[in-house]
């Protein structure tokens, strides 16, 4: 089985992400051990709430240079909610600018729209390259609750990036993947079947012993 490391920094869905995983074929660990998060086949970056205070965990945790070191070296990292938002360079939160991972081009702001958070389901537009969203259906709903996300993705797609789009009152970024990095706005943990596709389409891009 694949080892798969759901990081501890303090913030995110750990037990259901760590339950899903599972079902989806991965043997999991949910640990802030930094030397397990370096070691695993697979690791899964979560985050729920602001933005800040899912950076401050993070390099309170020292975690930073493990989860871009994973990158550089082309060793696969998923992002979910929160856990994307901090990839990117930086987040806006209430007029508070935070540095984030820049382990991708762009910011997180506001979305545009008069009804916020976002919440509930929601269907993406995946481009024909998706690994992630490789044989699901054209509706496939999955879940969000989010007020915050990148709604420019020229940087991104510009970079090379697969970019999976949604539309609440506007377009933002719903997932990306480039190399070994991946992420999802949405929660795929709590969205059923369709949540449960995308992980096992993204454990099968894990090497086993990798």
């Amino acid at each position: 089985m694949k080892r798969v490391v759901v990081l501890d920094y303090g913030s995110g869905n750990l037990r259901s992400a760590e339950r899903a995983l599972a079902r989806a074929g991965a043997d999991v660990t949910v640990t802030a051990d930094l030397a397990a998060a370096a070691d695993a086949d697979g690791l899964v970056v979560p985050g729920v709430g602001a933005y800040a205070a899912c950076m401050a965990g993070i390099e309170a945790l020292g975690a930073g240079p493990v989860i871009a070191e994973r990158v550089a070296a082309g060793r696969p990292v998923l992002g979910i909610c929160v856990g994307m938002q901090v990839l990117f360079e930086h987040g806006d939160e209430h007029g508070v600018v935070t540095k984030g991972l820049g382990l991708l081009p762009g910011a997180v702001t506001r979305l545009p729209a008069a009804r916020l958070p976002h919440m509930g389901w929601n269907t993406v537009r995946p481009p024909a390259t998706s690994v992630l969203f490789a044989g699901l259906p054209a509706d496939s709903r999955f879940y969000f609750v989010h007020s915050y996300g990148v709604v420019d993705a020229g940087a991104l797609a510009a970079s090379g990036a697969a970019v999976t789009t949604a539309h609440h009152e506007a377009d933002f970024v719903a997932a990306v993947e480039r190399g070994a990095l991946s992420a999802a706005q949405f929660h795929p943990e709590k969205s059923a079947d369709s949540g449960a596709a995308l992980l096992r389409n993204w454990l099968g891009t894990v090497p086993a012993g990798g």
